[in-house]
């Protein structure tokens, strides 16, 4: 008989979709059971999931299963007491992200809830995952911060608690990477280059649009594709570059899956210039594709992204989009480019990882 795996997702974003559904996928024989809660109502979600959990779907949660995987975004601490036969699975908590290592932004309240949260949830998992060791070490460094803000009355050992059965363990990318791909990467005479992130302003899609009007200043001549998931309230800067750069956009929006993997195929650059991080799925796909990656010099990037393609930052939006124009000058001058080796973070490879992790467990 296959062994049964409880999938919980407390806030389903986009990249907690992609990596579920790539472990069912991938890992067809255990026979999963996934529950998903929609990624809006960011503060409700995070902290109320464990009632939607508990009481809406407690038939199934009350059977059997050998493992429990669960975001980090699920509230497991409550709703270990909502289903106590929760407490008897071993359990694997994923941590996609951390919430102290965001941005600061006025928008960004209650925080010190949603970080309890979290440690708590760390401390229910009988194993933890980061998918990378800027979110390991970033989590780490701010759980210590935030419980010596606490006045008295905090235990001694959690976050070594926590660390001695915390490992790095990237989300899989399931994306086949061409057979025909060359290890040096000729640029063509018009560059095509490929911002695929969120329209979010912690992406800085406006450091993006002012290094590539400099670029367009300075006579580059290149063809822009504005890729990625939008929302209704997105930043004015979106439509300032459709008009702005009108003759090199070919590409503007969000595209069916099989466009977008051929946009990266045919491209030449994939840029990020985001203030967070924590892996990267979108500059790790078009890498995988062919892309040359530019990025910044912090959070997740330096991890696999060499230092020729790191731009240095600034907490100056208009430094660090000189800097980012720089850099993309410098690398279309150089007419080719060695492509970037993220084999490490290829499904064929990390699949196994997950595999061993699971058993070891259950």
């Amino acid at each position: 008989m296959n062994k049964k795996i409880l999938l919980l997702s407390g806030y389903d974003a986009t990249s907690h979709r992609y990596w579920r559904n790539t472990l069912a996928e991938k890992l067809s024989d255990y026979d999963w059971t996934q529950i998903a809660m929609p990624d809006r109502h960011f503060y409700w979600r995070v902290r109320g999931n464990s009632l939607g959990f508990a009481f809406d779907h407690q038939e199934t949660l009350n059977q059997h299963y050998d493992l429990m995987i669960v975001t980090s975004m699920v509230d497991l601490s409550s709703l270990r007491g909502f289903c106590p036969s929760l407490t008897t699975i071993p359990t694997i908590v994923y941590f996609h992200e951390n919430q102290f290592a965001y941005p600061q932004s006025e928008y960004r309240t209650n925080l010190v809830n949603v970080q309890l949260t979290s440690i708590y949830n760390a401390l229910c998992g009988d194993k933890i995952l980061f998918n990378s060791q800027f979110n390991l070490s970033s989590f780490l460094s701010g759980a210590r911060a935030l419980l010596k803000r606490f006045p008295d009355l905090v235990p001694k050992g959690l976050v070594e608690r926590i660390e001695s059965r915390a490992e790095v363990l990237a989300v899989p990318i399931n994306v086949s990477q061409p057979d025909s791909l060359e290890q040096q990467k000729q640029i063509q005479q018009i560059p095509h280059i490929v911002w695929n992130h969120r329209w979010e302003y912690d992406k800085q899609p406006q450091v993006v649009f002012d290094a590539l009007a400099k670029l367009k200043a300075q006579g580059f001549d290149f063809r822009l594709h504005v890729l990625g998931q939008s929302f209704r309230k997105q930043p004015e800067c979106f439509e300032q570059a459709k008009l702005q750069f009108a003759d090199q956009i070919l590409t503007f929006g969000f595209q069916p899956k099989q466009k977008y993997l051929d946009i990266l195929s045919q491209s030449d650059f994939v840029i990020s210039s985001a203030l967070h991080d924590f892996q990267g799925l979108s500059l790790q796909e078009g890498i995988t594709l062919g892309c040359i990656p530019i990025a910044p010099d912090r959070v997740a990037y330096p991890e696999y992204v060499a230092p020729s393609n790191l731009y240095k930052t600034s907490d100056n939006p208009d430094m660090e989009a000189e800097s980012l124009f720089l850099k993309i000058a410098e690398l279309i001058n150089s007419k080719q480019q060695m492509l970037t080796d993220i084999s490490s973070y290829h499904s064929n490879r990390l699949i196994p990882l997950y595999k061993k992790t699971i058993e070891s467990l259950c």
